[in-house]
């Protein structure tokens, strides 16, 4: 029996997502958004591509009705109001916190077993309001931040050196925002430190862009935010739940006194599985490092505590 993958909202990067869930062939797919006729064009627009692409997923498009998401292995929420020029993610907080709450209501109601990825903006503080409105535990609510804000580490540090983005790797913790707390000491090139290969200046620039890299495609766009590496990020986390690879990767987890912070979903290593997060990897961090993270989850409980404000 085939997976099965929901993606909540249609726009450019839950589009995006159903294209590649579809194209890995790792699920059939259901595409929800409240938009008339949208999400049903966009599947139908997928399905014709799919003699091209070479794959049998099947794709499913609906408007406002849950039901077609019924017994879904994995949910990837994507809907909310993207952000415009000028807009940081916490003006986005009030308005999409409505939207997040409802949608997961909804889509959990019919999903009891899935495995939610969040993906909607604010991040952090997204994976409170679906924490509370699902009811699941911990380890089935994960949020995409830390996957997308690495992979913009290692693009940088690719275009920096010359070298192919295959050889790097990077991790970047903490909250989903300008407090993130990229780690050049465990960031890699074909397993060489980049900090053996990168002035500091160089170092520090790389950090800077990967902390504003959305911001930057903001900017570039006029009238969106950034779809296609966001949505390859949520699709890499989807494969290593849907195949059990318990592959480790940066994502912001619920945690319960790891790295010394409770109660808040901040960007950690996990260990992603048939079980969501199956372990949270707590690495060594030097004083400055652990203090940095720490700022990071002071920035992430404002968030959530300004949203409690709201009721």
């Amino acid at each position: 029996m085939r997976k099965k993958a929901t993606v909540i909202g249609a726009g450019n990067v839950g589009a995006t997502v159903a294209m590649r869930l579809a194209e890995k062939e790792l699920a059939d797919v259901v595409l929800i958004d409240i938009l008339e006729g949208v999400p049903a064009g966009k599947a139908l627009d997928l399905m014709e591509a799919a003699p091209i692409e070479k794959h049998d997923a099947k794709i499913t498009g609906v408007s406002g009705d849950y039901s077609e998401a019924k017994d879904s292995d994995i949910v990837i929420i994507t809907a909310g109001i993207p952000r415009k020029p000028g807009m940081s993610r916490d003006d986005l907080l009030a308005t999409n916190k409505g939207i997040m709450s409802a949608v997961t209501k909804g889509v959990t109601a019919v999903a009891p077993d899935a495995t939610l990825i969040i993906v909607s903006n604010p991040l952090d503080a997204m994976c409170h309001v679906a924490h509370e409105a699902s009811g699941f535990p911990r380890n089935r609510v994960i949020g995409m931040a830390g996957v997308l804000d690495s992979a913009r580490f290692r693009a940088f540090i690719a275009m920096e050196l010359n070298v192919s983005v295959e050889n790097t790797h990077a991790f970047v913790l903490g909250g989903h925002g300008d407090t993130m707390v990229p780690l050049p000491r465990y960031s890699t090139v074909a397993g060489i430190p980049i900090t053996e290969l990168l002035s500091q200046d160089r170092i520090d620039a790389l950090v800077e862009r990967t902390r504003t890299g959305g911001a930057e495609i903001v900017g570039l766009l006029k009238t969106g935010s950034a779809y296609y590496a966001p949505a390859s990020a949520a699709v890499e986390m989807a494969e290593a739940i849907l195949k059990d690879k318990k592959k480790i990767l940066p994502c912001a987890a619920c945690l319960d006194g790891e790295y010394g912070i409770n109660g808040l979903f901040i960007g950690v290593p996990v260990k992603l599985g048939a079980g969501g997060v199956e372990e949270i990897i707590e690495i060594k961090l030097t004083d400055a490092e652990q203090e940095a993270l720490n700022h990071s989850a002071e920035a992430v409980r404002t968030l959530v505590d300004d949203m409690a404000k709201l009721g």
